[in-house]
């Protein structure tokens, strides 16, 4: 019988970017006149100042080109992907060193015996956790590193690399989806707006919490269905494949113990993530810093464990091999936005929204924002880029319908956080599913009824925040 086989990660991500270059031939040219933002120190596009201007059509070699501008644009000199492509083979290497000393495997099993019959309340704490960092500072491509660490917890505690994937993306995504003081997106959107960040921020917190539990109850949900019964797992055709790459080996209770050596490893890969959090939350780290530091933290690893230099170059340079394929992914994902971008259609998008909403009801508005929010978000996923572009366009809209500028911002802020869960054109999500080895249709299959359920959340929330503003 035949059995359809869905395209991998890369063809879907080469054919969204084909699609939009055929866009481009469709899809009429503008741009809106731009002014600088004081505030957030950017251009901004001028609510009603939309104008056509010259097609861009892109064609055959634009595509190819695509990935490469993804990558690093020689015309503007301007770092977009290469940054997080290094931190990500960078990181690969350093668990690399890290697996070596099998202090991971050894934790990980001790972990398990220690919770034994608890492990379930492991999904809610972490996701919580991961969602505390998304609200605050915007944790995003900072959660790549946490899926080797997490998945392999996760696989040993009886659940499958879905869960693993899950606790960590979509507890960071439900933080940014209710992002609160968050700077790379609620205090730029406010900005932009107009509006003071604080205002709205009862609001977001809610959504944050009701968010939380939701999410973590789904997890919950599928992760105890696994654990009783493995064949229901949406990857179980690859779990034994799965558990020898994550476990790289079965122990036993006796071999769980931890020598003195691992343990001082452990130490230092708790620390070094401690640290990369405090650096990018309070000292405006990015990732040429964050690569520095795991740099730094794989030599500290080699000495601790006496490796020879031999062996942790080798063990460095093949655990960057496990992820050279999410690095192309990165490429790929951004290099849809180039094609967007200088096929002069960007604008266009937010033109036509803009006319289509300023005749709405308030409840119907601030719904029809967050709908219009969410497309974009799927084209643009830079919470930062999207509320740039979209705020100052959007926000004046609401003062037409009598609808609050901090419920617009929160409806950005809701739709802003989706790239985080699903959007192809996003590292994160792509580069995340890439290191759990979970298909785009799986996480798909398994996201979905997820989705479905957070829209009706933020709908009811924004539409009852009509009523009380």
């Amino acid at each position: 019988m035949f059995k359809m086989k869905f395209p991998s990660v890369y063809t879907i991500l080469v054919l969204l970017t084909i699609l939009m270059a055929v866009l481009t031939w469709l899809v009429p040219a503008g741009q809106y006149q731009l002014e600088k933002h004081e505030a957030i120190d950017s251009l901004v596009p001028i609510a009603g100042t939309y104008q056509p201007t010259q097609s861009n059509p892109q064609g055959i070699v634009d595509i190819l080109l695509a990935p490469v501008k993804g990558f690093y644009d020689p015309k503007t000199s301007q770092a977009r992907a290469i940054d997080v492509a290094l931190f990500v083979l960078i990181i690969g290497g350093f668990f690399g060193v890290v697996n070596k000393t099998k202090a991971i495997e050894s934790g990980i099993f001790h972990i398990t015996l220690k919770l034994k019959g608890k492990e379930i309340w492991m999904i809610p704490t972490l996701m919580g956790l991961f969602a505390l960092g998304g609200t605050t500072f915007g944790m995003a491509e900072e959660t790549l590193p946490f899926y080797t660490l997490i998945i392999p917890v996760m696989i040993a505690a009886g659940y499958d690399t879905i869960t693993g994937v899950a606790v960590v993306m979509i507890g960071a995504g439900i933080g940014a989806l209710g992002s609160t003081i968050n700077p790379f997106a609620t205090i730029i959107a406010s900005n932009a707006a107009q509006v003071s960040f604080t205002e709205g921020l009862t609001l977001r917190i809610l959504l944050l919490v009701a968010g939380w539990l939701l999410c973590a109850a789904y997890v919950m949900r599928y992760a105890s269905k696994i654990k009783k019964s493995p064949q229901s797992s949406l990857v179980f055709a690859h779990k034994e494949e799965n558990e020898n790459y994550f476990l790289h080996a079965q122990h036993s209770v006796s071999d769980s113990a931890l020598t003195l050596n691992q343990k001082l490893v452990l130490v230092v890969l708790c620390v070094t993530f401690i640290v990369m959090v405090w650096g990018v939350s309070t000292s405006g780290w990015w990732m040429a810093e964050i690569s520095a530091l795991f740099l730094g933290a794989t030599i500290l690893v080699g000495l601790i464990a006496r490796m020879k230099e031999e062996v942790i170059c080798q063990s460095f340079i093949n655990g960057a091999k496990e992820l050279l394929g999410v690095a192309f992914i990165i490429a790929l994902a951004r290099g849809l936005v180039v094609i967007m971008d200088e096929g002069n259609i960007t604008h266009t998008f937010l033109f036509y929204f803009e006319q289509s909403l300023s005749d709405l009801s308030p409840i119907a508005f601030i719904n029809a924002i967050y709908a219009v929010e969410a497309f974009l978000s799927l084209l643009i996923p830079s919470s930062s880029g999207l509320a740039v572009l979209s705020m100052p366009v959007l926000a004046p809209l609401a003062d037409f319908v009598n609808v609050p500028r901090e419920l617009v911002v929160t409806a950005y802020q809701a739709a802003s956080g989706l790239p985080n869960l699903v959007t192809p054109t996003s590292a994160i999500v792509m580069g995340g599913l890439a290191l759990g080895r979970v298909s785009y249709i799986t996480w798909l299959k398994f996201i979905a009824p997820l989705l479905v359920a957070l829209t009706v959340l933020v709908i009811a929330l924004l539409s009852i925040g009509v009523v009380i503003y």
